[in-house]
Order: structure tokens, then C-alpha cells, then sequence
């Protein structure tokens, strides 16, 4: 009879199970999803990609083995578990401890010797402590909320950096196109002032200006080609595989007709306060520093605790049991100053944690004015460079025309060739910055997910 009271405190002090006896507190539901939301939203409970696909690759596909394949993900991802389970702990010291112990002696004597047994059932349970639980849950608690915001945004990092990884793979490969298209315009422009001199209409300078075009151009070719290579390169590691994977990229599809945006800068960073995960992780940095401030201040105040448990003794024979139950209070009264300078700490860690959200507060702003303005910048290049292709492809048609017709000079010529080049490049390096900053603009706002790039992959404007 002397368990029942045992058993009741026990039945009274442990909650139905949330998670079964491995995770009582069902703390592997507090843990983010392994991968961000916007790909748990694509990819639902499908496996992480580990292959390249058998059509070419996408930016989807690319950001799908970026962000399944990366160490860092796993890493994060682990982190967010390891301060769940902290989670568990903390919420472990509203429940009672339960200790069995038992001994076996032997006592030897000049006039004979008895053994001795014992065993007791130990149950503890504290009962009041002035908040050092609940400071102790809290600060557990935001610490996970500031893991899986870390989640977030690392995830949202690494999903900008393979999207810029593709997207200068893909601008290296276009530059070879152009860089190709220069060199069969100088060898047209070669042959040209071949026939030329050949005929006698031409001076022998003429005919080496257009040979050294041409050579610079297929020098040109050659090295976009290596750049190209690298990109490819480059890619295949931001996507876990080695160097020298061999990857074929899709072709990205016509950027949008209109591609004017109007929005409030205010309003944008306003929105990018609200969302930015880093932001997020800063918050819950801070109030997790001040449940740090209650927890030291409460570790120095009295707790209440209550002890019971059967006890039984067989000692040389004779036989006794017992039972026990009562309360303690322990009262500090003085601890070398201790408590007071914990406290002092976890005030300027607390200070520490609100400066760093004001600075990343601040950082938000400038991320969301400069993306802005990098966006805005890059579409207004995008227009103009369009029309100075057109331009330079006319000047060039004309200049070659009117040489072959021997009414122009061969100087006009490379000039032209020379201008449509640079023109091509540029038009390929405006289109590089509108994807790269209209993703940065995204992910400085922390809205960077699949939904940026749907539109461009389904062909929608």
C-alpha cells in the first residue's frame, strides 16, 4: 500500500504522450521541414534529386540538387533538430524523477557476520522554482524559432547563389554564340578585303587590318570558350557533382514584353522587414537573451521540492519496511555574488542580441534600396541594349555592304564589326543582370522561392 501514493503522484505529474515513449514531447514536429517551404510546397514528400534529369537542365532542376545536395542544408537542418530536442529538455524539468537504488553489504565481526540489503524507490519533483522553468522553456523555444529561421534564410541564400551560378553559365554560352558570330563576320570581312586586293582595288594594309581583326576575333572565340567551360564547371560544384560532370543547359525562354515593375521602395522594405528570415532569427535571438535575464535572476530565489518513495532492509534477517514523503525548501541566501553578476551577463548579452537586430534591421534597408535600384537599372540597360544591337547589326550590314561595293573603307568596317561585338556582349550581360537582380531583389526581401521563376519557365509573361 505504501506505492499507491508513489503511483498517484506519478499518474498526476506525466501528461499523455505526444510523441510516444522515444519523444514524449513530440519534438520532431517542432523541427522545420528538412528542405525550405517553397520546395517542401513543389516537391511534397518526393526524395531530394541527386541526379542531373535527362532533358536539360533548368533553373528548377538546377535549384532543386543545389538546395537537396548542399552540405549546408544538412547542416542547418541538423542544427534546427539538435535545438528541438534542447526544446524537449527544457520542458523535461516540469516533470518528477524517479530513482531506484539498491545496496548489498557484508559486516564481518570477531563473533560471526550478517549481510545487509537495502532498496529504495525515490521519487522527486519540484514543485515551485519562481519561473526558472518557464524562463528555461521560453529561452529553448526561441532559440528553435531563430534555428529555423536560420534555415530559411541560409536556404534562400543558396537558392540565389545556384540560380547565379546557372545564369552565368548560361551568359558564358551565349558569349561564345556571339563571340563565334564576330569571327565569321572578320572572316567575311577578310575575304572581302582579300578579293579586294587580290583584284588590285585594295591596299596591302587593308588586307592585314582585316587579318588581324579576324585573328583577335578567333582569339575572342577561344577564350569564351574556356569561360564557358569554367562556368560549366562551376555550376556542376554548386550542384554537388565534380568539375567535370557533363551538364546541358535549356534554353532560357524570351524574356517578357513589358518588364516595368512599379512598386514603392518604402513599401518594399517595410515588407521585407516583415519577412526577412534573418530579421526573424534576430527576434528570436533577443527574446530568447531576455528569457536568459528571468532564468538567472530566478536560479537565484527558493524552489520547493517534494520527495517520496517505499524504502525496504533486510539486515541479518530481520526484515523492515518503510515509506517517506515530505517537502524541502532550499532558500539561497548567499552565493559570492554569483547570481547577481549572471544577471548582469545575460543584460548585456540581451543588449548585444537588440544591436544586432537594429543593424540587420538597417541592412534589410539598404539590401532592398540597392537590389531596387540594381533591378531597375538592369531593366532600363535590357531596353537599350536591344535597340543598340539592332543599330549595330544595321551599321554593320551597311559597312560591309558598302566596302564590298568599293564606296567604303575598310577601317569603317572593323569599326562596325567592332561596335556590333561589344553591342552583343553587352546584350547578353543586361540580360545576366536582369534575371541575377530581379532574384537578389527576391531574396533581399526574403520572398526568393519557386514562384519567381514559374512564369519564365512556363513561357508566361
Amino acid at each position: 500500500m505504501r506505492f499507491l501514493p508513489c503511483f498517484f503522484l506519478l499518474t498526476a505529474a506525466f501528461p499523455a504522450w505526444a510523441g510516444g515513449l522515444d519523444d514524449p514531447f513530440g519534438t520532431d514536429a517542432m523541427a522545420p521541414l528538412k528542405v525550405s517551404p517553397s520546395l517542401a510546397a513543389r516537391v511534397g514528400e518526393a526524395p531530394c534529386a541527386t541526379a542531373l534529369p535527362a532533358t536539360a537542365l533548368t533553373p528548377l532542376d538546377a535549384v532543386d540538387l543545389a538546395l537537396c545536395n548542399h552540405p549546408q542544408t544538412r547542416e542547418v537542418w541538423a542544427s534546427a533538430r539538435v535545438q528541438a530536442a534542447l526544446v524537449g529538455v527544457a520542458r523535461a524539468g516540469w516533470l518528477p524523477s524517479l530513482d531506484a537504488s539498491a545496496s548489498a553489504t557484508r559486516f564481518q565481526y570477531d563473533d560471526g557476520s550478517y549481510n545487509r540489503r537495502s532498496a529504495a524507490l525515490t521519487l522527486s519533483w519540484l514543485l515551485i522554482d519562481f519561473g526558472q522553468r518557464s524562463a528555461n522553456v521560453e529561452n529553448a523555444q526561441q532559440l528553435l524559432n531563430a534555428a529555423a529561421a536560420t534555415q530559411d534564410a541560409t536556404v534562400q541564400s543558396l537558392f540565389l547563389a545556384a540560380l547565379q551560378t546557372y545564369y552565368t553559365a548560361q551568359a558564358t554560352q551565349a558569349a561564345v554564340i556571339s563571340a563565334s558570330e564576330a569571327e565569321r563576320s572578320a572572316r567575311e570581312a577578310y575575304q572581302a578585303a582579300d578579293a579586294r586586293y587580290n583584284v588590285g582595288v585594295a591596299t596591302p594594309a587593308d588586307r592585314l587590318q582585316a587579318q588581324t581583326a579576324l585573328s583577335q576575333a578567333t582569339l575572342n572565340r577561344i577564350r569564351a570558350e574556356g569561360e564557358a567551360r569554367n562556368g560549366l564547371g562551376a555550376l556542376a560544384n554548386a550542384l554537388g557533382f565534380e568539375a567535370q560532370q557533363k551538364i546541358v543547359l535549356a534554353e532560357l525562354p524570351a524574356l517578357p514584353a513589358e518588364l516595368a515593375f512599379q512598386k514603392e521602395v518604402d513599401a518594399m522594405i517595410a515588407e521585407a522587414q516583415a519577412r526577412r528570415p534573418d530579421l526573424k532569427a534576430a527576434e528570436a535571438q533577443l527574446k530568447a537573451a531576455e528569457a536568459s535575464v528571468d532564468l538567472a535572476r530566478a536560479q537565484g530565489r527558493p524552489t520547493v521540492s517534494l520527495a517520496a518513495g517505499p524504502s525496504w532492509q533486510n539486515s541479518a534477517g530481520v526484515v523492515t519496511q518503510g515509506g517517506s514523503i515530505g517537502l524541502t525548501l532550499n532558500v539561497p541566501i548567499f552565493a559570492g555574488f554569483d547570481t547577481t553578476y549572471r544577471v548582469r551577463s545575460a543584460a548585456a548579452q540581451a543588449d548585444v542580441r537588440a544591436a544586432q537586430r537594429d543593424r540587420i534591421k538597417n541592412q534589410i534597408a539598404l539590401d532592398v534600396w540597392k537590389s531596387y535600384q540594381s533591378l531597375t537599372t538592369a531593366t532600363q540597360s535590357l531596353k537599350s541594349s536591344a535597340d543598340l544591337v539592332a543599330s549595330a547589326e544595321q551599321s554593320e550590314r551597311v559597312a560591309l555592304g558598302r566596302y564590298k561595293a568599293g564606296v567604303g573603307t575598310v577601317l569603317d568596317l572593323l569599326v562596325a564589326q567592332s561596335a556590333l561585338a561589344s553591342a552583343r556582349l553587352q546584350r547578353i550581360q543586361a540580360q545576366l543582370d536582369w534575371n541575377v537582380y530581379r532574384a537578389t531583389l527576391a531574396q533581399s526581401m526574403g520572398a526568393l522561392d519557386y514562384t519567381l521563376l514559374q512564369p519564365a519557365v512556363e513561357g508566361r509573361p
